[in-house]
C-alpha cells in the first residue's frame, strides 16, 4: 500500500489517508487487508477505528485506490454512516472469533500432552 496523501483533520479527530495499492498478479485486496495496512501506516491506530471508503479498482488494471479514515476515539467515529460502521463491525467480530478459536486450540492441546505423559509413566 502506498500513501498518496495524509491529511490531519483535528476538528473531526481523524487522519485521512488517500492510498493506492498495486497488486499485479494477485487478487484485489480484501477490506480486512486494507484496514490492516492502513492501521500499520498510521502509528498508534486502533483497527476498530479505521474505516476504508471510496475503494475503486479500474477494470483491467491491478491498481486499487481508496481512502482510509483513522479516528482517534470511538466518539469521533460515531459520525460515520450506520452501514459503514456495520460493515466494519462485522470485520472486527470475525477477527475476535478467530482469536478465540486460536485460544481454544491452544487450551485444548495442553491437556492432551499431560495425559500422554501420565500414560507413559504408568
Amino acid at each position: 500500500m502506498e500513501i498518496i496523501e495524509r491529511k490531519e483533520n483535528p476538528v473531526l479527530d481523524r487522519v485521512e489517508l488517500t492510498f493506492q495499492w498495486n497488486h499485479s498478479g494477485e487478487a484485489t485486496p480484501s477490506l480486512s487487508q486494507m484496514v490492516d495496512a492502513a492501521a500499520k501506516a498510521e502509528p498508534g491506530a486502533d483497527k476498530k477505528l479505521v474505516f476504508v471508503k471510496n475503494v475503486n479498482t479500474r477494470f483491467g488494471m491491478s491498481r486499487t485506490s481508496g481512502m482510509a479514515l483513522i479516528y482517534g476515539a470511538a466518539e469521533a467515529a460515531s459520525i460515520e454512516p450506520d452501514y459503514v460502521i456495520e460493515r466494519h463491525k462485522s470485520l472486527n467480530e470475525n477477527e475476535s472469533k478467530q482469536e478465540k478459536a486460536k485460544e481454544t486450540e491452544i487450551d485444548d492441546s495442553e491437556p492432551e500432552s499431560q495425559e500422554a505423559e501420565e500414560e507413559g509413566d504408568a
